[in-house]
């Protein structure tokens, strides 16, 4: 962030000021009332002697509104906020009247343009506002507009009559200093009418707004805006900032074009860098945690709804009590487990959290080693096996953690890129089957499009993840209507039948070591996996397969190897190591080694020499760390001192005072798992999920509040039918039982006597098989049905499901076909 002292710029004149209102009818107005959906998009900046006015106003320019920010008393934060909406002559009026009425001391001057509020901050002296002064526009979802920020100023509140010594103190200037190394020109983006800190399923399924979505855990400056969110109870002056990454564009295929637009939100909860934030804390927030999600949609003529899909995953830290020391002499320290947790409560915490934002099954893939010749990386791939098993001791079979331990780099030792690649896409496509996806058709205020009056569940029912049509011929809106139109270049097909909206159950969380690297290139596999069905889904395509060698696959290739950089700079301090996609590429051996070098040297220096300063830098901006007088400065402090320690020297509890159950308006999507033990909903989403869901919410009156611990199960509203084929079949699943684990649970080894790479949900030689083995006998994956059944879907549908002719059945490149298993979208109503 760039600071600024205060731009004096010219003295406000009428005369030069009265342009857009020359050409005005003279006749008086009526004062307009500000409708709900309506944002303040632009503003500009005054100031007197006395106080600060900044003038807003939407982006038609309909709506006016006027702050006063008081400069008279450093020490603390007065804001008034005009209730009258006015117009723009109204507002031109008044500012002549506080010009007047300062002439005594200098009258109106104006400051700066800007383009919302990031926030206010105080170090040891007056208190800062920190502005938006230029943007540019990064995308749109359903046409509202991305934003990213190209500059940003901070202006000191009080006058420089009143502002005191300390404001030009050594500490002072030096916590300024560290709080512009925030540089919110890199990886943040708002949006003024989308809500781009939720997903797209999350935003279309509870309409929640205001102070609540600031308090979600992706808005970075949740704490910079709390003063101004407290005194005006609105949001109207803000934006809210997310940080990670953003990146839309237009892509082709088939001669149709759709965009594409991949997002990565960073949590603001245990955030830092790489060598200073590792594991869990004990409220079960994990370092380096993103909500990766992938945004599909066509562009269809105004006034048409827009068909539109969004897939979400999640990375993140190994949520285990553990570390690793910096070093500027060793380039990989060893890694410290902690034992104070043997029971493993924040681990738990963790999972409780995911299975709230996200419902249930919670699938795992865990990348890191499992044999080395120093133990590092193994000693947590053990502990987290024992977690996982201990945890799920204690969880109803259906809501069992999936996991699956796979040693991404020996892999990719053994194998080329495209078999490393195909073999994560196996897993992708089978957790994409367990979780499905987001689809609706939806208007441009981001409302839902028919079905409303019926269960989304026809198309899970018949075991289809693809969106069905509307089979009532009397309804108009049902009808399948066709027309062309032109957009760009291209002619698409404009589809006017309404579908049945689809729901995301579930998520799939991978990580290795940094959930930098390997973590990347399977979120890529999982990605791909999803784009082909997503682009069925929206009518893109017909056929839901993307090969490894399409066109398409490049493309997407170059989303995620950027979203990779991007957050692997972040985090780790240089770029991702690229080298299963370089080697996709074809790229020279010696030049990806040389490359791959360049950076590890890159990272080491960075986390030896430059992360200590970039931490502080985030305790500060995220409120983690206030800084008062008598107490020690941050720099004084030892590396981990300082990170709970708030204004008065107590713990600062950043906003998770609050019980983690309480949370769930704002961290935490409520997701009603089948029987998950810690689903609720609140009154909002009760009601849409009433009005969407209605047969499937007749029998469910039983839901809790937001701070009820515990639900009770729907385990009646679910059939769990078994299906046992009568010819005799090799089993999918071999079930090899470990001692620590459950009579009923089962975890399948390697056939090959490697212990180490070890599922629940997933045979490992069945992965590990090369070509087309796994479609010569599909019925046999229906013994998946016997053991972990899914919510929706009764094994009487298993024969439809399971065929060859299935028009849902999932590949992937052309080593994969298995059934999908989708779930009742009744059960929930919402990913984060």
């Amino acid at each position: 962030m760039a600071s600024s002292t205060e731009n004096e710029g010219p003295s406000y004149s009428p005369r030069i000021s009265k342009t857009a209102i020359d050409d005005e009818e003279e006749e008086e107005e009526e004062l307009l009332p500000l409708p709900d959906q309506v944002s303040m998009q632009k503003f500009r900046l005054y100031k007197t002697q006395s106080n600060f006015y900044m003038i807003g106003r939407d982006k038609s320019r309909t709506y006016w509104r006027v702050l006063k920010i008081d400069r008279l008393d450093p020490s603390e934060l007065n804001i008034r906020e005009d209730s009258t909406t006015y117009t723009e002559r109204e507002c031109y009026d008044l500012l002549r009247r506080i010009h007047e009425g300062n002439k005594a001391t200098g009258g109106l001057k104006f400051v700066t343009t800007c383009y919302g509020i990031v926030g206010f901050i105080k170090f040891l002296g007056p208190y800062y506002m920190l502005l938006i002064t230029k943007r540019r526009q990064i995308g749109a979802i359903c046409g509202h507009n991305v934003y990213a920020v190209c500059k940003s100023e901070m202006i000191p509140l009080p006058n420089s009559a009143v502002q005191s010594s300390i404001s030009d103190s050594m500490n002072e200037n030096r916590y300024k200093k560290l709080l512009c190394t925030v540089d919110l020109t890199k990886d943040f983006f708002f949006s003024y009418s989308y809500h781009v800190m939720r997903s797209l399923q999350k935003n279309l399924c509870d309409r929640e707004t205001g102070q609540v979505l600031y308090e979600t855990m992706f808005v970075w400056n949740e704490f910079l805006t709390r003063g101004i969110r407290n005194h005006l109870q609105n949001t109207l002056w803000t934006v809210a900032l997310v940080y990670g990454f953003f990146k839309q564009a237009t892509l082709f295929v088939s001669g149709r074009e759709f965009k594409l637009t991949l997002i990565a939100r960073r949590s603001r909860h245990y955030a830092g860098t790489r060598y200073l934030k590792r594991g869990v804390n004990e409220k079960g927030r994990v370092a380096n945690d993103v909500e990766t999600e992938q945004i599909v949609f066509e562009d269809v003529p105004e006034g048409f709804p827009v068909q539109i899909s969004s897939v979400v995953q999640n990375r993140g830290s190994i949520p285990l009590f553990w570390s690793q020391e910096t070093s500027r002499l060793i380039i990989k320290p060893d890694i410290i487990l902690s034992k104070k947790d043997q029971n493993y409560e924040a681990t738990r915490l963790h999972f409780e959290n995911l299975a709230k934002r996200y419902g249930n099954p919670i699938i795992i893939l865990n990348l890191i080693k499992t044999q080395e010749k120093k133990p590092r990386e193994s000693i947590l791939r053990t502990e987290f096996a024992n977690a996982i098993d201990h945890i799920n001791k204690n969880l109803s079979k259906e809501n069992h953690l999936r996991f699956l331990h796979w040693d991404l780099h020996k892999h990719s030792k053994k194998r080329n890129a495209t078999n490393v690649l195909l073999l994560l896409g196996k897993v992708a496509a089978y957790a994409l089957t367990l979780t499905g996806f987001f689809y609706c058709q939806v208007t441009s205020d981001l409302k839902l499009e028919g079905c409303t009056d019926s269960p989304f569940t026809e198309n899970a029912e018949n075991g289809n993840l693809s969106p069905q049509y509307n089979s009532n011929d009397d309804n108009e809106d049902g009808s399948n209507l066709e027309e062309k139109s032109n957009v760009g270049n291209s002619v698409v097909k404009v589809n006017h039948s309404i579908k049945c909206p689809m729901l995301q159950m579930g998520v799939l969380r991978t990580n290795c070591i940094d959930c930098l690297d390997r973590t990347n290139v399977a979120q890529y596999a999982f990605g791909l996996a999803a784009l082909g069905h997503q682009l069925n889904a929206v009518g893109v395509v017909d056929n839901p397969k993307i090969d490894l060698d399409a066109p398409l696959a490049d493309d997407l290739m170059g989303f995620y190897e950027r979203m990779g950089d991007t957050l692997a700079h972040q985090y780790g301090g240089s770029a991702a190591h690229n080298k299963i996609f370089s080697e996709r590429r074809g790229q020279w051996k010696a030049a990806t080694q040389s490359q791959e070098f360049f950076r590890t040297l890159q990272r080491y220096y960075n986390n030896a020499y430059m992360d200590a300063e970039k931490q502080d830098a985030i305790n500060v901006f995220l409120g983690h760390v206030q800084p008062q007088q008598g107490k020690p400065a941050l720099w004084e402090l030892d590396s981990d001192q300082h990170h709970n320690v708030g204004r008065n020297g107590q713990t600062n509890v950043d906003g998770d005072a609050r019980s983690i159950f309480k949370r769930s308006l704002s961290d935490g999507n409520i997701l009603r798992g089948s029987g998950s033990p810690l689903s609720a909903m609140n009154a909002r989403q009760q009601k849409f999920c009433r009005s969407a869901f209605p047969d499937q919410f007749q029998a469910e009156n039983n839901v809790l509040s937001e701070s009820s611990p515990e639900i009770s199960t729907c385990e009646s509203d679910i059939a769990f039918s078994r299906y046992t084929p009568s010819m005799p079949r090799r089993q999918l699943f071999r079930y090899v039982q470990r001692d620590r684990c459950l009579e009923s649970d089962h975890v399948f080894f390697s056939g090959h006597g490697d212990t180490f790479n070890c599922s629940n949900f997933v045979d490992i030689d069945w992965l590990s098989s090369s070509g087309n083995s796994c479609e010569e006998e599909p019925f046999e994956r229906s013994s998946l049905l016997s053991n972990y059944p899914i919510g929706g879907l009764s094994s009487e549908n298993v024969n439809g499901i399971m065929g060859e002719t299935t028009p849902s059945t999932i590949e992937y490149g052309s080593s994969m076909k298995v059934s999908p298993l989708h779930h009742s979208v009744g059960a929930s109503c919402m990913v984060s």
